[in-house]
């Protein structure tokens, strides 16, 4: 019995995870991400698929970033019918982020077809509507952890906590052969790190025969987190005593609530001066929520706090904006102020209108706390081009631009390294994806000087598994 891969997405990049599994006749696919860059590259990328989405068995979702869930209603849009198989916070956080995701989708075709009707281009579509979304929800399923499950009479799976974001899970899958031990594949990606607010340390697998792993950090090491929060500190007291705002840029999940969590640390520890705090996401408010719903799945340390009724979210100190007529005061408020807004990488959603408002001001500081991939707007302006666009205008760049990759729920090179080498024993091969190249090959250096046997797929490579 033949068992293959197909690496269908998120190799050789950061966006859009899709892995196709084959046995026989049965099919399973790991992730169905959002392919994030470019306009017209976007629509393309995550309009065609590299598998009949009708001849698929199932499908399982290791976490609830868009960039590993996001075009799932195209998928079940395109004839897709089977289960999605996800742990329970990843099924709460699907619900809202799907939706969000269609919706933001929505807004930005309106206002990016009244520019092209302005200027007499073609009008657009969404990639899928909210209706979509809605569609793809009713095929979740949401699982424990550590419980097998059967994909296909063949294909079985368990989840570990991959300790990334809130509900993210190492699927583990075993294939049944007909006249051998099963065939075992650990799917990290994404990977978590250790020892980080909120989350419990990611769990180790044996008995792998393959590990299929990320390289976002494959060959960084990120600061220590205390720096981090030095490094914070010091941006917010230097741009509030010039009068400037702080926009952040921010993955509503996760992101947002380490932010909060470290500027409440801040503030009690009388390192920052007291100034407004605006998380502006509706999603975000709504994720806070599901934290708190699922706190069980939280670390000790934070349940302990929790337990003592500590208000690690700041639900009590911090503007949690949710109306869209709230969120363009911001722009007429000219006091300094902290805006925490929504999407991380800067390609859609409210984030745009901030930055659209004040990045032409020097007295402004954007502060980048998480990834920012290839093609961009958000890796434009950590790489301070001069001049970006933003909703198809051209704006200069003058503000102050401050990273901190401390804050990052991604493994650096030394805690994948470390993983791989606590995975081995039966290790047959390691699987580098989700990185971009060099990220991926100074992965692979590494794990080679340690003994082992990297390999970094191309899109759409197919690999046989023994």
């Amino acid at each position: 019995m033949s068992v293959n891969i197909t690496f269908c997405g998120g190799t050789r990049t950061v966006t859009g995870s899709m892995h196709l599994i084959e046995s026989d006749r049965e099919r399973v696919v790991i992730d169905c991400g959002l392919f994030q860059g470019h306009r017209e590259e976007f629509y393309q990328v995550n309009s065609n698929f590299c598998f009949n989405p009708f001849q698929v068995d199932a499908l399982v979702l290791s976490h609830s970033h868009i960039d590993h869930c996001g075009n799932l209603p195209n998928l079940v849009k395109s004839g897709f019918s089977g289960k999605i198989f996800v742990t329970r916070p990843t099924k709460e956080l699907c619900q809202l982020m799907l939706l969000d995701s269609a919706k933001i989708q929505e807004e930005d075709i309106k206002f990016v077809n009244k520019i092209n009707l302005r200027r007499g281009l073609p009008l657009r579509k969404p990639l899928y509507t909210v209706e979509d979304a809605r569609k793809s929800l009713k095929s979740i399923r949401g699982l424990d952890y550590y419980k097998q499950f059967k994909l296909t009479p063949k294909i079985s799976c368990a989840f570990y906590d991959a300790g990334h974001i809130l509900g993210s899970a190492v699927p583990f899958f075993e294939i049944k052969k007909d006249s051998a031990e099963a065939l075992k594949i650990a799917y990290a990606v994404d990977l978590g790190r250790c020892n980080i607010p909120l989350l419990r340390d990611p769990d180790i697998l044996k008995d792998v025969d393959y590990l299929i792993i990320e390289s976002t950090y494959g060959g960084r090491l990120h600061s220590p987190i205390e720096d981090a929060k030095n490094k914070f500190a010091e941006v917010i007291n230097r741009t509030a005593s010039r009068g400037g705002k702080v926009i952040i840029p921010s993955f509503a999940l996760e992101r947002v609530q380490e932010v909060v969590y470290y500027l409440g640390r801040l503030l009690k520890e009388k390192k920052i001066r007291p100034i407004p705090i605006y998380v502006d996401s509706p999603l975000a408010c709504n994720i806070t929520d599901v934290f708190l719903n699922n706190s069980e799945v939280f670390d000790a340390q934070a349940q302990a706090l929790l337990a003592k009724n500590a208000d690690i979210f700041g639900i009590k100190s911090i503007h949690y904006v949710r109306t869209s007529e709230e969120s363009k005061q911001l722009n007429f408020n000219k006091e300094p102020m902290i805006i925490i807004s929504t999407s991380g990488m800067c390609e859609s959603g409210r984030i745009l209108h901030h930055l659209r408002n004040n990045i032409k001001d020097e007295r402004n500081t954007i502060v980048v706390v998480g990834y920012m991939a290839r093609n961009t707007l958000g890796k434009r302006i950590v790489e301070r081009h001069k001049r970006v666009k933003i909703f198809g205008e051209s704006f200069e760049l003058r503000c102050e631009v401050e990273v901190i990759n401390a804050f990052s729920a991604h493994a650096d090179k030394n805690e994948l390294v470390d993983y791989a080498l606590k995975t081995q024993g039966r290790l047959k091969k390691i699987f580098i994806v989700h990185g971009d190249m060099d990220q991926s090959e100074a992965l692979s250096l590494e794990l080679k000087a340690k003994g082992l046997r990297p390999y970094i797929p191309k899109k759409f490579e197919t690999v046989a598994l023994e």
